[in-house]
């Protein structure tokens, strides 16, 4: 649980420097202006917009480059809930093309790499034990490598829809919050240039609606930590029957043979 609090303190305290950053460079250069200019240009594709967009976060998917930057112009750019709708899509694209490469095309050479990792190489029997609820509980974990682990799936026999049913809500809680995080910065660039005149109320709605999505996200990624360990806990007795059951047959063979 601490580790899940180190990486989401981690991750949030990258965003806040971020957020100084752009207010430093505000100071000195016309950001909310590049800002805007950049807001129009992706929005005047229209729907192109819609179609590129998930299309490159997608591909940052799959070679797995880190999409952040993404995930807050999602709702930078198209608002909450389209922005939301437009990066869950291009995740869980990403997601299927990562599935089908490791499944169908480099599955003895990902299998090769994949395994060097103790903590994939762990987690590939429980994926066929558990099946979605695995799924759903390493991609509610901050601390999973999420794009990595579509490459896993892959080398199950899990079903394709089951996975990518359980990767969508799996993945939903944290998107959303980006996509919060991003339409913040589209009202604080109108506010800026002085296009948005809110209410009090309304900061106290914004407000509260990000303090309310930053605790369910923590709570759903302790519950998550908590019952990958009980289901690593519960597998270590198998494997321990398992070890003790081929020692004991190692040691008859070796007694026959005496």
């Amino acid at each position: 649980m601490v580790e899940v609090r180190r990486a989401l303190y981690v991750q949030f305290g990258g965003l806040l420097l971020v957020g100084i950053l752009i207010f430093v460079l505000s100071r000195f250069f016309p950001l909310a202006d590049i800002l805007a200019a950049v807001q129009q240009r992706v929005m005047g594709w229209g729907a192109w917009s819609a179609i590129c967009y998930p299309l490159l976060y997608a591909c940052c998917n799959v070679l797995l480059l880190p999409g952040g930057f993404l995930s807050l112009g999602g709702g930078f750019f198209f608002g909450l809930w389209w922005g939301f709708l437009i990066i869950l899509v291009g995740n869980v694209g990403g997601a299927a093309i990562s599935f089908y490469i490791s499944r169908w095309i480099g599955r003895r050479w990902l299998r090769r790499r994949l395994m060097q990792n103790r903590t994939l190489e762990a987690l590939e029997p429980a994926v066929e034990r558990e099946g979605w609820k695995i799924i759903l509980l390493s991609q509610l974990h901050p601390l999973f490598p999420t794009s990595l682990l579509n490459y896993l799936y892959g080398l199950t026999t899990i079903r394709f829809r089951t996975c990518m049913l359980w990767v969508a809500i799996g993945q939903a809680p944290g998107l959303f919050l980006y996509a919060y995080l991003g339409t913040l910065g589209q009202l604080g660039l109108n506010l800026v240039r002085g296009k948005s005149h809110p209410h009090l109320i309304e900061y106290f709605i914004w407000g509260g609606g990000l303090v309310t999505s930053v605790v369910v996200l923590l709570m759903l990624g302790r519950i998550a930590l908590r019952l990958l360990k009980e289901a690593e806990e519960a597998a270590k007795p198998n494997g321990a029957a398992a070890e003790s059951t081929e020692y004991s047959i190692d040691n008859n063979l070796a007694t026959k043979r005496l």
